[in-house]
Parts: structure tokens; C-alpha cells; sequence
């Protein structure tokens, strides 16, 4: 029987992309039924798809946070057939904001800040992003901030919400023995 280090890291690196692209598709999947739900007003949704982002930023830093934001907004857009869109530009550039927001404050605060604050800061950043591009993009007169207090509101509320079940989400995973810290798992060939 023979254990190698090396195979052990090259499983550790694949699994690792495995899980973001699993993370991908559930952002994706996510992010398309809440777009295809009712809600009163057509830009005001939960976002629930950002608890994939902020799972992603915890479990594996913030590139993986970026292409888990950024492959949520472009195939999403691509699925609902949305693409380059008003509402694709609107959505992207909140996503910019919201990101960079979380994984500044993520490498700021580290694991110090609980995926609630993070996931607040981020829906904090979502809606400034998308009034900025309404407001450039949409609709081109100052008087389109007077909504951006109540529309933080809602999104702070929502980043809340979502950043509640991602702590619970992290709180299950943490307890896999796949991402408990210290534990090398052995890769083993058994031939005689």
C-alpha cells in the first residue's frame, strides 16, 4: 500500500474546483427561478443566489467569490435570454460593487466579520451599483437617488437575511470532514 503526497495534493485541487463549479451551478439555478418569480416590483428581488457567493468567498477566498458573482450574472442572463440587456448591466454592475465590497471587507476583517455584516456590506454595494447605473444607464436625471434610502433598506434587509443562511449553510459544511482544517485525507493504492 502507497499513500503519495503529491496525489493528495492534486486531489485537494481538484475537489476544490469541483465544489466552486457546483457553487457555480447552484448560484445559476438560483439566480434564474428568483428571477422568474413575481415580486411588485421587477428589479426588487432577495437575492438568495448571493448565499452562494458569500459560502464561496468563506470556503475558498475571493476569486472564487468573483466567478461564482460573475458566472451568476452572465449565464443567468444568458439562460432568461437577458443578455447586454438593461437589466444584465444593472445586475452587473451591482454584482461588481457587491463583490469587491465583500472581498475587501472579507480580507479587511477576515474571518473576524460574520457572513452576515459581509453579506450586508455586499447588498450595501449592490444597490448603490445598481443605482449608479440606472442612473447613467436608464434614467438619466438626478431625481433617481431619491429611491436609493428605501432601495438600501430592502437590500441591507435581504443582505441580512441571506447572509444569516449562509453562516447556516457554513455551519453544516463546517462539519463535513472535507472542510474541517488540520485533517490530510490519504490517498491510497491497495494493489499488492
Amino acid at each position: 500500500m502507497t499513500c503519495l503526497v503529491a496525489e493528495t495534493e492534486e486531489l485537494a485541487q481538484a475537489r476544490r474546483l469541483v465544489f466552486l463549479a457546483l457553487l457555480i451551478a447552484v448560484a445559476v439555478t438560483v439566480h434564474t427561478v428568483e428571477s422568474l418569480l413575481p415580486t411588485p416590483v421587477p428589479w426588487l428581488r432577495l437575492g438568495l443566489s448571493n448565499v452562494i457567493t458569500v459560502i464561496a468567498l468563506y470556503l475558498y477566498g475571493g476569486r472564487a467569490a468573483w466567478s461564482v458573482s460573475l458566472m451568476r450574472v452572465g449565464l443567468g442572463a444568458l439562460l432568461l435570454g437577458r443578455l447586454f440587456s438593461p437589466g444584465f448591466w444593472l445586475a452587473l454592475s451591482g454584482c461588481l460593487v457587491a463583490t469587491s465590497a465583500m472581498v475587501l471587507l472579507y480580507r479587511w476583517a477576515g474571518p473576524r466579520m460574520s457572513p452576515i455584516g459581509i453579506s450586508a456590506a455586499g447588498a450595501a454595494g449592490h444597490a448603490f451599483g445598481q443605482i449608479l447605473a440606472a442612473r447613467l444607464l436608464v434614467v438619466q436625471h438626478a431625481a433617481i437617488w431619491q429611491i436609493f434610502p428605501l432601495f438600501l433598506l430592502f437590500t441591507i434587509g435581504s443582505g441580512v437575511l441571506t447572509g444569516w443562511v449562509a453562516a447556516m449553510v457554513l455551519e453544516q459544511i463546517a462539519k463535513h470532514p472535507i472542510f474541517q482544517k488540520g485533517k490530510i485525507e490519504k490517498v491510497c493504492d491497495e494493489t499488492p
